[in-house]
């Protein structure tokens, strides 16, 4: 049997090695470099038939950046400014040239983002909100890109499937369906969206910015 209890550990080891070159990785050379201090955040692109989800998103998104150490510019003052200069569509807005936004707001990033998916929908016998979200963050000095992510949220993720027989599958989607269109469950769902996407706590998001204690500590190792 020791062949057999060789070969398993072998062909374990095998999987191992090919699951950790399928991880993805994330060069934040450019990031770090840049050392951006302040954010400003661009009305998303609604790609949904959701009127309410560039606001939703836009308001969530501001959290993240501020938690992970970032000045985040007022969204209500940003979209203020914007509009007084004539600019109300977040297509348009995204085409602004970047040193045009530099010289308005003085920001040293912004954020584009696209909003991929967003809303409740009932299929037979579950009922389900989703959010998708995709950005990517710009250097207003440079041009350069610095960092760029996709995340999703859904209320499905916590729904137990509890339930066995048809009936009573179909009774608690229709339950679902209606408490999370008339409580705005999107709303929430953005909010674990966002918080996937930017957070820096999470392997893929942001960088840790100068305002967080996190990177007051990386500072002070990399000086020692």
């Amino acid at each position: 049997m020791s062949w057999l209890k060789s070969f398993l550990l072998v062909l374990m080891g095998s999987v191992l090695v090919a699951c950790a070159s399928q991880q993805p990785t994330y060069d934040d050379s450019a990031f770090k470099q840049a050392d951006p201090g302040s954010i400003l955040i661009l009305p998303p692109v609604n790609n949904t038939p959701e009127v309410m989800a560039p606001y939703s998103v836009m308001a969530q998104a501001a959290t993240p950046i501020a938690e992970a150490g970032f000045y985040v510019f007022p969204v209500a003052l940003v979209n203020q400014t914007f509009r007084n200069n004539g600019l109300t569509v977040a297509q348009d807005i995204q085409q602004v040239p970047v040193p045009k936004l530099r010289e308005i707001f003085g920001a040293d990033a912004a954020l584009y983002m696209t909003i991929e998916r967003y809303g409740t929908s009932y299929v037979v016998v579950s009922s389900e909100t989703r959010v998708t979200v995709a950005a990517s963050l710009i250097d207003l000095r440079t041009g350069q890109q610095l960092w760029q992510g996709k995340a999703t949220a859904s209320s499905a993720e916590n729904q137990a499937n509890a339930n066995n027989n048809l009936l009573g599958m179909l009774i608690q989607a229709a339950v679902s369906q209606v408490f999370e269109t008339v409580t705005d469950r999107g709303f929430d769902i953005t909010a674990l969206a966002t918080s996937r996407l930017l957070s820096a706590k999470n392997k893929h998001g942001l960088r840790f910015g100068p305002r967080s204690p996190h990177y007051q500590q990386e500072a002070a190792q990399h000086g020692q």
